[in-house]
């Protein structure tokens, strides 16, 4: 089972137990749990659940881990015979959660069966 959920702008691919790099939550301390309600697609098996937009009531609970930075990016500027040359470097910052669980509701319906409803109406 895996879903895509969209967390602050950014859709990711989530399954059970795997781990994400997901922008910088200021406010999350490591061991808080996190519930994102944005499930955009769900596929168990055979079975795929779309959202329009979203699909009501699934939820995907995540564990903080820590929060990283990425490698270094160097941004180098010259400007050649001028005696102009800058040299600055940035680290973007991101937290590191691990997915616990995907969460339907119970009256959630397959894609399947909303298409053969649709037509027989």
């Amino acid at each position: 089972m895996y879903a895509i959920v969209d967390i602050a702008g950014k859709q990711f691919r989530v399954e059970e137990g795997r781990y994400l790099y997901i922008p910088y939550h200021e406010k999350a301390q490591p061991g808080d749990e996190l519930v994102f309600d944005r499930v955009l697609l769900v596929v168990d098996g055979d079975q795929v659940y779309l959202g329009r937009p979203v699909v009501e009531g699934a939820q995907v609970k995540t564990r903080v881990l820590e929060h990283v930075k990425a490698d270094k990016v160097l941004v180098f500027k010259k400007k050649r015979r001028k005696r102009y040359k800058v040299k600055r470097g940035h680290r973007q910052r991101y937290t590191k959660v691990q997915i616990e669980a995907l969460a339907l509701p119970q009256d959630a319906r397959p894609l399947a069966a909303e298409a053969t409803e649709e037509a027989s109406a």
